[in-house]
Order: C-alpha cells, then structure tokens, then sequence
C-alpha cells in the first residue's frame, strides 16, 4: 500500500446497547471466537492483512484497557497510535475530527475509517483502488439488500390483508461502517467538529456531498457483523469457529 495510507479505529463508545458486558470491557475489547482475542484484534489483523501499517485508534471509555493490551502494536506488525476523544464533544466525527487536528493522523493522502463494533472480511485492498479509480473524495462501504428481522404485511382497501412475507430482504444500499476519505474530506471533517454531538454518517456524509464532494460506493459481497448487540455478539461468537476471518488470528 502507497505511503500515504492510515487507517483509524473508532473505539471510544461506551456501547450500552452490549451491556452488561460493557460495564466490564470496552466493546472492542470483548474476547470472542474460540481463541477468546478481543474484537479488535481482528480489525487490527485485516487491515494490517491488507498491508496498512499505521492505526490510529480513537478511544474514550476505559481506554487503559486497549493501550494495556495492544501497546505499540509491534505484536502485530503495525504502528499504533492513539487519540483520546474530548469529554465534552460526542460522536464520531467529532472523534476523528480530534485525532485529525492532533498528531494521531497526518501525512496521509487517504484515511480508512472503520467503525470498531463491526466485523467483516472486506477487501480493503479492493475498497482503495476503487476510491483512487474513481478519483472519489469519499468512498462508501455498502452491502446490497436488507433482511428485516420482521415480517411484514400488505394491507389493501377495508383493511384486509393481501399478502404475507416473513423477514423479507428489501432492495437496499446499506452501509456497513467503514469508508475511506480523501484529503478534502478529511479538512471538511475537521472543520465540522463542534459542541454538539456530530456523526460521521449524519452530518459528515451530507456536508460533502452539500459541498460537492465525490462519494463513490463500494459494494461487498464479503459476510459482516454489527456487534452492538448483546445477541449479536453471540452469534458472532459461534460463527467465528468456522467463519473465514479465522484466517486473520
């Protein structure tokens, strides 16, 4: 990968949505699969995989407890740096917007930003060829289709039902948590940053494209998991013992 590759983490969520687990670990940190390794240390191994060595982590809550374990990250074979998220400003972008104005991320000309409660096989490497081809100022992760967790129902004229689909699949883009950024998109990310709380795909997404940014999209056929959820978590837990991120650790 071209010197100008970082890629950053965001890890600094207190992810209520995992307790009570998370009143015990960092959300990244819970240890999954059958080797009992923390989530992030399979992100840290696909994009190290795809032959990104600098990481930036964002961390917030109980963030001793990633520095304790990932330290430099020499034992994985990438430079880790950290940046701290500010107490008073919350969200995501306004955690990226930090580390940008620190010194956690600089010199880069592209910036993967991955979401650190999801888990995927992507192929980064696919993900920035396409961002450079399309000469892209942003480039979005995206999953084609939708299988809702409910059934649905057409209701016709008097109220009566027509038809019954269970947990149908709708025809949707959906994002699955990572983009990359370009160096206009990080600056305007920088400048977005502000005592509200501000979010990468609320308000970062449509400033650009308000501001006539490039978003390209990148659609992944690859599996992927959002582990915000307690029963999230466990599936994933039980997929790993024969998932192909094995592979990774």
């Amino acid at each position: 990968m071209r010197r100008g590759t970082q890629a950053a983490v965001l890890c600094g969520g207190r992810g209520e949505r995992l307790r009570p687990l998370t009143d015990y670990f960092q959300k990244v940190m819970i240890p999954i699969g059958p080797k009992k390794l923390p989530l992030l240390a399979y992100i840290i191994r696909l994009i190290s995989h795809h032959h990104i060595e600098r990481i930036a982590l964002l961390t917030g809550y109980r963030s001793h407890d990633i520095r304790d374990y990932f330290a430099d990250g020499s034992s994985y074979g990438v430079k880790l740096s950290y940046s701290e998220d500010k107490k008073d400003l919350k969200g995501s972008l306004n955690a990226v917007a930090n580390a940008l104005r620190g010194e956690t991320i600089r010199g880069c000309d592209e910036l993967l930003l991955y979401y650190g409660d999801v888990l995927t096989d992507l192929d980064i490497s696919g993900l920035l060829s396409t961002h450079r081809a399309r000469g892209a100022d942003a480039t979005l992760v995206l999953s084609r289709g939708y299988a809702l967790p409910v059934g649905t129902a057409d209701v016709g004229k008097g109220g009566m039902v027509s038809a019954v689909r269970e947990k149908p699949s709708l025809d949707l883009s959906v994002t699955m948590g990572c983009m990359v950024v370009g160096r206009r998109a990080m600056k305007l990310a920088s400048g977005l940053a502000g005592p509200q709380k501000t979010d990468l795909m609320t308000h970062f997404l449509p400033a650009l494209l308000d501001d006539g940014g490039r978003v390209a999209a990148f659609y992944s056929k690859r599996d992927w998991y959002d582990v915000g959820t307690v029963s999230n978590f466990e599936k994933l837990n039980e997929e790993l013992r024969r998932h192909p991120l094995s592979y990774l650790v």
